[in-house]
């Protein structure tokens, strides 16, 4: 259930970005849907390989780079969905932004709410402590 909530969340990011961007054109609802899934198997397969790569690039520019690969997935992603096209490189990074932006915010969301299958942060599931004081004689009350 969580990976078709992510899976529907991802795919409104890519519509959000097509909006915004005019170098990222999608056709209809369903490209969108695919290039989510494409994005989504990029993410789990090639993302973990190509970070461990640019580590020192991406480490010197403080995590900036992650960025540029975000944006060659999507590039990528564009090449294999049909009805979805990248049509430069600064779009692509804008849109990776724009994906990023609009993921994290709504996963937020759902987590404070308690949608993304984890438990609502709320004060009746917080772990409760008690507050102990030394006193005279190595006690503690």
């Amino acid at each position: 259930m969580i990976i078709l909530i992510r899976w529907f969340i991802l795919t409104f990011a890519v519509m959000v970005a097509s909006y915004l961007i005019e170098g990222v054109q999608i056709t209809n609802f369903f490209a969108a849907l695919f290039t989510a899934a494409v994005l989504g198997f990029l993410n789990t397969f090639f993302r973990p390989i190509l970070l461990i790569l640019t580590l020192p690039i991406n480490v010197l520019s403080l995590g900036l780079f992650t960025f540029i690969i975000n944006a060659l997935l999507l590039k990528m992603a564009s090449g294999v969905v049909p009805g979805f096209t990248v049509l430069g490189f600064w779009s692509a990074i804008f849109a990776a932004l724009i994906i990023s932006i609009v993921s994290a915010l709504i996963e937020a969301v759902l987590r404070v709410t308690g949608g993304g299958g984890e438990p609502p942060m709320g004060p009746e599931n917080r772990e409760d402590y008690i507050d102990l004081e030394k006193k005279a004689g190595n006690r503690w009350e």
